[in-house]
């Protein structure tokens, strides 16, 4: 039986790979998406990825995992500091929620350092590069089979 992990990544990270390279690196959403369906694979869970530029998509899609999915990794990107509404979809999850950033955001500009979504969030993984997402789906896996 596998468990399905959701998977959701915020504004401008359909940019990947093109948008400052420098902080984010040259691997696209697309080589993320692969990583982690390859390595979900390899630890029986199902895995459904999105992206949105829309807050309200985002939301929506939470409220449709708290049916479906076994847990929500999410990199909420500039929704990470300034939405409330996604804490609050969040916090009706009753799963493990992860939250990643490929940069380190403490090392960024000061309004970065704050996360509305680790108020609600199991774990938080910031500063490992795209390898994060994976760090991430790896503890997932490890949550979900305490859990069982």
């Amino acid at each position: 039986m596998t468990s399905t992990v959701l998977i959701l990544n915020g504004p401008n990270l359909n940019l990947l790979g093109k948008r400052q390279p420098h902080i984010y690196g040259h691997e696209t959403l697309a080589d993320i998406e692969a990583q982690c369906r390859a390595l979900g694979d390899e630890l029986g869970l199902t895995i459904e990825f999105k992206q949105s530029n829309a807050e309200h998509q985002l939301i929506d899609w939470i409220h449709e995992a708290r049916e479906s999915a076994a847990g929500i990794i999410i990199n909420p990107a500039a929704f990470t500091h300034s939405s409330i509404a996604i804490l609050d979809a969040l916090s009706a999850c009753e799963f493990p929620i992860l939250e990643v950033h490929i940069s380190n955001v403490h090392k960024r500009e000061a309004f970065r350092h704050h996360s509305y979504v680790s108020l609600i969030a199991t774990g938080v993984i910031a500063g490992f590069g795209v390898q994060g997402y994976t760090l991430a789906l790896r503890h997932m896996a490890h949550l979900l089979a305490r859990k069982n």
